[in-house]
């Protein structure tokens, strides 16, 4: 079996405040990283236990080059950097290419408690919404999976995120390391993370092999999305992406049924 693992790092382990996500300040920084490639080790070591034989890993934070590829399994490849095109957090993925997809570090949506570092994708906008739905990168990437009709078998991040997911894929195995206590942080010790989410891996790979039931939705047929700004200057500007409107003066919208051209616009203005 073939897998898709995408990695971020504003859920991973401990994790409170953005220097211990920024490369620029290496002291808070390291350990995180550190924590963030033991926990995609740990995912990708269950998978393999479970009978995953190839595992298609994107570095998927800020520079995309935080793992430690020498720390993962040998059946782990890495596509770090980004590639530019509109899967963004998804590259490399494929209609039919592979069997699974697994989440690790990821956390809640813009303007959720969940975490003190929530948002999506961007800290430049407020929140984003999908059919009404406050949108996390989690959601956004779900989608991608789902549209190139790939099932979503495992999370790991805050629990805020974790209780979302499972509530709207009831066979998806997650992982809660995290709970957001206003500006703080209450975390497993990292060390457990790292062997719970090897376990929930390997679990989630065998309901995969057993067929995957509830980690997959139907689509809907049309997509509606907004964004909203912290800054009225940034909507005015991204509301002349085609198709888009200004909805009010830090808010844009756009509709699509093809869900590619949301991860079109949402390329651009985000």
């Amino acid at each position: 079996m073939r897998l898709y693992l995408s990695a971020d790092i504003e859920g991973t382990c401990g994790i409170a405040d953005w220097a211990e996500t920024e490369r620029a300040t290496m002291d808070d920084y390291r350990p995180f990283a550190a924590q963030m490639t033991a926990e995609v080790a740990a995912a990708c070591e269950g998978a393999v236990a479970a009978g995953a034989e190839d595992i298609l890993v994107k570095d998927a934070h800020d520079s995309a080059r935080n793992l430690d590829a020498a720390r993962l399994p040998r059946q782990a490849r890495v596509l770090r950097g980004w590639t530019g095109d509109p899967l963004c957090m998804m590259a490399g993925l494929e209609r039919g290419a592979f069997g699974g997809v697994l989440f690790t570090g990821y956390h809640a949506w813009g303007c959720c408690g969940g975490n003190p570092l929530s948002h999506t994708m961007t800290t430049a906008c407020d929140q984003v919404t999908l059919n009404g739905v406050p949108a996390s990168e989690f959601l956004i990437n779900a989608y991608t999976a789902l549209y190139f009709g790939v099932p979503v078998a495992f999370l790991s991040g805050d629990r805020e995120l974790c209780a979302f997911a499972q509530d709207w894929l009831p066979g998806l195995v997650a992982v809660p390391v995290n709970e957001g206590r206003g500006g703080g942080v209450l975390s497993m010790h990292p060390q457990a993370a790292a062997e719970a989410i090897r376990a929930g891996a390997e679990e989630a790979v065998c309901r995969l092999r057993a067929g995957g039931a509830g980690m997959s939705v139907p689509l809907p047929r049309r997509f509606a999305a907004t964004v909203r700004y912290k800054e009225h200057k940034d909507a005015y500007r991204r509301s002349f992406y085609p198709g888009a409107r200004l909805e009010d003066s830090k808010t844009i919208s756009f509709d699509a049924e093809d869900w590619y051209e949301v991860l079109r616009f949402c390329h651009f203005v985000l």
